[in-house]
């Protein structure tokens, strides 16, 4: 017998050529091998006599091998050509470039025979079906076949081989799914859903299995994120913040505008959540010009009437300072720490606002009672935890995370779980609306002459810093290349200026402030300005080679045009001319809102690497479907109620502290 965590080499013939190559798709252990699923399968279970076989037909045969030759075509290409036959008629099959195959078929053998019936020589025959003996453990012929993703040297046969052997000569696998959970769900149990994934006997069978798999994955994500929940809500404690409710009334009585009804809901959330001794941890998600960073205002001006600090943390330079104009205008007692702005002294600051430095700042203050996160999938899982450390007095800051990118309801669900959610829907200004074309690339010539005579200021924003020579990057725009363009073409007469990341602090705030004082004209960028540029008085916003961005970034993107008074437009160009990527593009002169867009692009697009989602462990996501989400609320439901009792379930506790590296729950 063979142990399931047992190294893939006890398995025969997998030596150290076949183990490093199993390595490459991440098979080290027999755990892992029996836990590699298929993505899909070949039916070869349609069994039919010899002169039942039609052209067109896939299916499956039970033949005795009557004779088998290779020859040499006039194309020096290699053709095997074997006859087989049962008690109703022969037929021919052929293999090109299998030479081998003529040593391995016996003639006089009884074979099982499995493929695709096409017209060779105008006759049917067999065209590189599979073969293998009919009186042995039939893996590869006559049943529904699994195919796997492979890698050089591992084909699928070889995996249907070695993941049948290891199947077979382990101990029966112990069920670690709660009996409710699989009553609830009909599902079957871990080693008959095993079986039925590799070795189906039906279609049913099959899919009965792939849906156990698929609801585990999210089921044990869902565990997790009630582990980190739990972390935070029974680990740590805070101080409670505390305001008289005159006191912010007055507060916000002063700002110079009235707050929405989504921004009034949530201060009420996080009002409540300040005057608890548990920490906030709190997800502000709000659309581009939501008024997000006003609603994280108040939320330090609680704190700073407490008498605690405010840290807030933004993922670059240029938001940084857009965040520290913002609270000086209300909250003048407030510092700005970058990497070009360094402190050595923050003692006597209510509200820092900085970038990563601040995580390395040797003057990192003490009593601090609130920690901001701007774009907080942009940091890393340790960053904001180093962020939200206990202070000397061993409390914990309220945490608030801010995002203005558009979180569908299923990831949501799964990416921050363990956060408590308040979302701003309508802008202050929701009369307006940025109109959106996607431009042919034969307009483009017009487009730009149509922008220079409405004579307003433009953003011009490229992938790319400079030109690349690489093949499959020649038609993307850089900025550097778009700059020189027109500044010596169309905008000769223009001020044009010039900004990407590779540019020092200071040069990039010197071109911003340029920009904003109206010195230039036009800006062409990189996504540098994607978030936290703030230019009320540019109306277009012209985005080069679109169809390399996301939905939801083009959507951020246009939400630097279109906040002031004057009508704005966004103008969409594309590298290739392709009618899938305009087609989805054409989805922006339609909808105006992010989240919707954000849902369009994650069914076109897939879940890919959106939303930081490899640092949340999403890569293993195999069989789930991150659209389906009633399956994502059924594991989330599911996973509250099996984690308040975990020491219940021994099994599951088990592997999930294995998962984990750790125990989930102490009891």
């Amino acid at each position: 017998m063979i142990g399931l965590y047992d190294n893939v080499s006890v398995i025969p013939k997998v030596g150290p050529k076949y183990k490093a190559e199993l390595k490459k798709l991440g098979l080290e252990t027999v755990e892992d091998l029996v836990y590699y699923f298929p993505f899909r399968y070949t039916d070869y279970s349609h069994l039919k006599k010899v002169n039942d076989l039609r052209v067109g037909d896939v299916a499956t045969a039970i033949t005795t091998l009557e004779k088998i030759n290779t020859v040499y075509t006039k194309s020096r290409k290699v053709l095997t050509k074997a006859t087989f036959s049962d008690e109703t008629g022969k037929i021919n099959a052929v293999w090109f470039n299998q030479r081998y195959l003529q040593k391995m078929l016996q003639t006089g053998g009884n074979y099982s025979i499995s493929g695709k019936i096409d017209l060779f020589s105008n006759k049917p025959v067999f065209v590189s079906p599979d073969t293998e003996l009919a009186d042995g453990n039939r893996l590869n012929t006559g049943r529904f076949v699994p195919v796997y993703s492979e890698t050089a040297g591992v084909s699928s046969k070889w995996l249907r081989a070695k993941i049948f052997f290891a199947l077979s000569h382990m101990p029966t696998i112990d069920e670690y799914m709660p009996t409710w959970l699989l009553k609830k769900h009909a599902f079957p149990g871990v080693a008959e859903a095993l079986a039925n994934i590799h070795f189906p006997t039906t279609a049913e069978a099959a899919q009965g299995a792939r849906t156990r798999f698929a609801y585990e994955e999210v089921f044990f994500e869902m565990l997790k994120v009630q582990k980190r929940k739990h972390e935070w809500d029974d680990a740590l404690q805070s101080a409670v913040l505390q305001v008289t409710a005159g006191t912010l009334k007055a507060f916000i009585k002063k700002l110079p505008f009235e707050l929405t009804n989504d921004q009034k809901s949530a201060v009420t959330n996080i009002v409540a959540d300040l005057t608890s001794t548990r920490p906030m941890n709190r997800l502000l998600e709000g659309d581009v010009g939501t008024g997000k960073t006003i609603v994280a205002v108040i939320a330090a001006y609680i704190a700073n009437q407490s008498g605690f600090k405010t840290l807030c943390m933004a993922p670059t330079e240029i938001l940084a300072k857009q965040h520290w104009d913002t609270f000086c205008e209300f909250l003048p007692n407030t510092a700005l720490l970058t990497g070009a702005t360094p402190k050595s002294d923050l003692s006597g600051y209510d509200n820092i606002i900085g970038t990563h430095a601040l995580l390395f700042s040797k003057a990192f203050p003490q009593k601090v009672g609130l920690v901001v996160v701007d774009e907080q999938h942009r940091f890393g899982v340790a960053q904001r935890a180093l962020l939200a450390k206990p202070d000397k007095t061993k409390h914990a800051p309220h945490l608030l995370t801010l995002t203005a990118t558009p979180i569908p309801r299923t990831l949501a669900l799964t990416l921050f779980g363990d956060l408590s959610v308040s979302t701003l829907i309508t802008p202050p200004n929701k009369e307006k609306q940025v109109t959106t074309w996607v431009v042919d690339e034969t307009k483009r010539a017009a487009a730009f002459d149509w922008i220079k005579n409405r004579n307003e200021q433009v953003f011009v924003v490229c992938p790319l810093i400079e030109a690349s020579e690489h093949e499959s990057l020649a038609n993307v725009k850089s900025a550097q290349t778009e700059y020189k363009r027109l500044k010596e073409g169309v905008f000769k007469d223009v001020a044009v200026g010039l900004l990407h990341g590779r540019m020092k602090s200071d040069e990039k705030q010197s071109v911003l402030n340029d920009f904003k004082i109206k010195k230039l004209k036009i800006l062409v960028s990189t996504p540098v300005i994607e978030v936290g540029v703030d230019i009320p008085e540019a109306t277009i916003m012209v985005i080069e080679s679109a169809e390399r961005y996301g939905l939801a970034s083009l959507h951020q993107l246009r939400g630097r045009v279109g906040r002031g008074e004057k009508q704005a437009y966004c103008l969409l160009f594309t590298s290739v001319q392709s009618r899938n990527s305009v087609s989805r593009l054409r989805h922006l002169e339609q909808e105006k809102s992010g989240l919707k867009l954000a849902e369009i692009d994650l069914k076109l697009r897939g879940k890919g690497d959106l939303y930081g989602i490899k640092q949340h462990g999403f890569e293993r996501f195999k069989l789930a479907d991150l659209e389906d989400l009633k399956l994502l609320e059924d594991a989330n439901s599911d996973a509250q109620a099996t984690f308040a009792k975990l020491a219940d379930f021994p099994q599951l506790a088990q592997k999930v502290a294995k998962m984990y590296n750790g125990p989930v729950a102490e009891n």
